[in-house]
């Protein structure tokens, strides 16, 4: 019987039927939270470790045992909006668990007394969190903790892009946060991030706070012999079929990034009728639908990089993978102003996180952005 609907989801809560591989990923993540283990989740942009989360947030060994909260602090810009991220996450997960669990939040979180009211319609407790209420951040953030070790069940919390507390303006957020999470007996947590440099020197660093603190889990693409015998799987189920080399042709030019891909074959999949094959031309034409639909976004991208840096992101987008950077074959062939230039706008730009570094090889960190800047 043919499926009534797409089976690639674009989502991050992805029904188990529809989850591609991830088995030893999934296995390690569980298995480490299960046993009271603080985990770094670190990979590239878009390849999938917020759906992973979700994954193994809702199998029966985590959902049945533990309480999950999830948070994405990547548009935070400060500790207090750290604290009210978490805080609102804490109420809304568990502190709606119960009329004990509400009562115990309340009393527990005095700091934020300003914040608690009374539903008109359902007569029930809300929170409603302004960042202006936060006056002593440190104190709020034990309180919180208190909260979490007093909880029903075990914790485990999801903090994602974990590596943006490092631009906060407090200086001594890391060693905070660090001196905190190590007291915790009922609460445990996911340190996940995108921006594998930085992440990677916050948590294998010796002078850094969280150095050794968290189990590593290291998050690759997808390979592509799976994912290809995946996506034919879905379609093959829906009475459609695929071209493997379409597939092969959007894992390669995507550089196996699962939310790309995901999302190709999402919109080919809805262009293909029962008893048809999606080509090779689909594909392309949905790549370019797609480039269309993130132009914009991706020219704001530029909008404050500097002249230099731009003439450094074209020139890597046209190697695509460039191992000496600032050798002057590289520098030469580019038209760049010099070495030491090079130098000084590479840090800029992995700063942004437009480029990224990897085994000594420099390249585009959003493979969509490397084909617009070719374009």
């Amino acid at each position: 019987m043919a499926m009534n609907i797409n089976p690639f989801v674009l989502s991050p809560a992805i029904p188990d039927e529809l989850f591609c591989d991830r088995q030893k990923e999934s296995a390690l993540l569980i298995k480490s939270v299960s046993n009271q283990e603080n985990v770094v989740l670190i990979s590239p942009r878009r390849v999938g470790k917020t759906v992973l989360i979700y994954h193994c947030f809702n199998q029966p060994d985590i959902r049945d045992n533990f309480i999950t909260i999830s948070i994405d602090i990547l548009h935070t810009t400060s500790f207090q909006e750290f604290i009210k991220e978490l805080g609102t996450a804490v109420f809304n997960t568990i502190a709606k668990r119960s009329e004990y669990l509400t009562k115990l939040f309340i009393t527990t979180l005095r700091s934020l007394s300003g914040s608690f009211g009374i539903d008109p319609v359902t007569f029930m407790p809300t929170f409603d969190l302004k960042l202006g209420q936060i006056n002593m951040p440190e104190y709020t953030l034990d309180e919180i903790f208190t909260y979490l070790e007093k909880a029903d069940k075990p914790c485990i919390v999801a903090i994602d892009e974990f590596q943006q507390i490092t631009r906060y303006q407090d200086s001594n957020i890391e060693a905070l946060l660090r001196g905190r999470i190590q007291k915790l007996v009922n609460t445990h947590f996911i340190f996940a991030g995108s921006e594998r440099r930085m992440m990677n020197e916050m948590f294998f660093s010796d002078k850094r706070p969280f150095f050794q603190s968290a189990t590593l889990l290291q998050l690759e693409p997808i390979d592509l012999t799976v994912y290809t015998d995946f996506a034919v799987q879905q379609f093959v189920a829906a009475n459609k079929s695929i071209e493997p080399e379409a597939i092969e042709w959007a894992y390669n030019t995507f550089d196996g990034v699962t939310m790309y891909i995901h999302k190709l074959l999402h919109d080919t999949f809805a262009d293909t009728l029962p008893g048809s094959t999606s080509t090779l031309t689909v594909m392309k034409q949905a790549a370019e639908q797609l480039l269309q639909q993130n132009s914009k976004r991706l020219q704001e991208l530029l909008a404050y990089v500097t002249e230099q840096q731009k003439e450094l992101l074209y020139a890597i987008a046209a190697d695509r993978y460039v191992q000496r950077i600032t050798s002057s074959d590289f520098v030469k062939r580019h038209h760049l102003k010099s070495a030491s230039a090079v130098q000084s706008a590479v840090k800029r730009l992995l700063d942004f996180d437009l480029i990224t570094e990897q085994h000594k090889s420099f390249s585009i960190s959003d493979p969509l952005l490397r084909i617009w800047i070719n374009r």
